[in-house]
């Protein structure tokens, strides 16, 4: 293979290769590693915690936590599965520091962007986008992290079951209640 260099042959590296790497000092590894789980810790986060700066603020956090104790990861359960476990007692944290001081937020719209969409459809882009969260927020807690996995990440039963501390047979139960429900509250609010 002449003129090919080896990284541009090479599949991309597992998660439990670049743990290792990670593990012996390999900042590159580290960083791909993090790159690579940034997106489905912040979904899930958010789906949690149903504001974009606190699901921004958890997920520094976690990543925070999970660089603090990657020596501690054995490799049971997948890298993915085990950080959106840290995740999630991360909302749970902030969840609970939240009850005790109550916060207000401002809400700021974003500038118009030329060329965009018009103000009108952004702005009910923005309602429909906000009824489907607070109808996800709606759902008991498993419920709503299974259904956020499955849809917005796509994970398998048994990575949801690992990351929100359950059985595989519940983690498709809780989807599939969940699922049943969101359809049966937006379809009641689209009536009234």
């Amino acid at each position: 293979m002449k003129g090919k260099s080896r990284e541009a042959t090479d599949p991309a590296p597992d998660d439990g290769e670049l743990v290792q790497r990670a593990k012996g000092g390999d900042a590159a590894a580290l960083d791909l590693l993090l790159d690579r789980h940034q997106g489905v810790v912040y979904r899930f986060l958010l789906g949690l915690l149903g504001d974009e700066d606190a699901a921004a603020d958890a997920a520094q956090e976690t990543f925070v936590r999970a660089l603090t104790n990657l020596n501690g990861f054995r490799g049971d359960a997948a890298f993915r599965t085990w950080i959106l476990a840290i995740a999630r007692n991360e909302a749970r944290g902030m969840a609970r520091r939240k009850s005790r001081r109550r916060e207000s937020a401002l809400d700021d719209l974003p500038p118009p962007v030329a060329g965009g969409p018009s103000p009108e459809t952004r702005a009910l882009r923005n309602v429909e986008v906000q009824r489907v969260r607070d109808t996800l927020a709606r759902l008991p807690e498993k419920q709503r992290m299974s259904v956020s996995l499955r849809l917005f990440d796509g994970l398998s039963f048994r990575e949801i079951a690992e990351a929100t501390d359950s059985t595989e047979g519940s983690a498709r139960v809780n989807y599939h209640h969940g699922i049943r429900r969101l359809r049966e509250w937006l379809h009641d609010d689209q009536r009234t």
